[in-house]
């Protein structure tokens, strides 16, 4: 009889065990997963800042201030990998979108908000990167045919109106001038190229590469291409021997780079390109906050509803309504 009631509790408590690890393991994950989240938030928010530190410090090419970045990056990475024991080998294929995703999101797109920094302030160009959410709705929908949400049109009329209004006071002023468009156009066009290096990064952790190898090997080749578009320019690689030149290019790179895009593809992979990008969503407020700081921006009256309005457009794009029944694909 002692026999038959052990047999029968056994059972109960070993699905009250795999219930309580079950409950550890979602907590875990959720931890995990604030924690990159936070950690994009306040990495990528002082990023721009830095950018706009360091191309005030020096009068080198921006195509050589990228390069260093990613050079320094992709080293720290690699090195750290192999000694970790953690690098592992790609095939010729994986190598070449690996050269892709260098030349998209370690390399062009930010030549782009390189220079849009000498037209418009950092936490501006922020508060246009945020669009990167419908960025890769779209073009998740090309690619892997993952149909975007119903609210896609709204968030983005609400998007495109966030942006006129925040520009509104420079584009209605007779001061306004080519210039600003540059800085908005180059914004836009970097985000772009972000969007695209999420794309081949979904393709590596779809075929289960490993993130950080291909981030290593994606910033040694966007740095590479950047040394050889200087070379063809005509462009020296030597540095901006400052120290302001210096730590700004330091903190992209140690901390920016590696430190920022490894959170951020470590949590695509978790959570999904789509979902990871909402990060957008936040720091924006900490990029305009220390531009406003160290930049001298000015809070016009339209400045703040157009703020809104694209985080707004943001937060419709992506939150969970209870509600809706619009399935949000990652």
């Amino acid at each position: 009889m002692r026999k038959i009631l052990q047999t029968l509790r056994n059972p109960l408590q070993d699905q009250g065990a795999l219930r309580v690890q079950t409950r550890r393991f979602r907590v875990e994950n959720l931890a995990m997963n604030l924690f990159l989240y936070l950690s994009v938030v306040l990495i990528w928010g002082t990023t721009w800042i830095a950018i706009y530190a360091q191309q005030s410090a020096g009068i080198g090419a921006v195509t050589v201030a990228v390069f260093w970045r990613f050079l320094l990056a992709s080293l720290v990475m690699l090195l750290l990998l192999k000694l970790i024991k953690r690098l592992h080998r790609l095939t010729l294929r994986d190598h070449l979108f690996c050269m892709l995703q260098g030349c998209s999101v370690f390399g062009f797109n930010f030549v782009c908000f390189y220079y849009a920094s000498g037209y418009i302030s950092s936490g501006l160009e922020s508060v246009i990167f945020s669009m990167a959410l419908m960025y890769n709705a779209i073009n998740s929908w090309i690619f892997f045919r993952q149909r975007p949400s119903a609210r896609l049109i709204p968030a983005i009329v609400l998007g495109m109106a966030g942006i006129v209004a925040l520009f509104w006071h420079d584009l209605r002023s007779t001061q306004a001038s080519a210039g600003l468009m540059w800085g908005i156009g180059l914004s836009a066009l970097g985000t772009l190229g972000f969007s695209f290096g999420n794309m081949i990064s979904q393709r590596h952790q779809r075929l289960q590469r490993d993130v950080l190898t291909t981030n290593s090997y994606g910033m040694l080749y966007g740095a590479l291409i950047m040394a050889l578009v200087s070379l063809l320019q005509g462009v020296s690689l030597q540095p901006t021997w400052n120290t302001q030149w210096f730590g700004a290019l330091l903190y992209l790179a140690i901390v920016g780079s590696v430190m920022g895009f490894g959170a951020y593809f470590t949590l695509a992979g978790r959570i999904g390109a789509s979902r990871a990008a909402y990060t957008t969503v936040l720091f924006p407020l900490v990029a305009l906050a220390l531009s406003t700081r160290f930049e001298g921006y000015e809070w016009h009256v339209s400045a703040i509803p157009g703020l809104v309005m694209i985080l707004l457009g943001n937060i419709v794009m992506f939150a969970r309504w209870p509600a809706s029944h619009c399935r949000v694909t990652t």
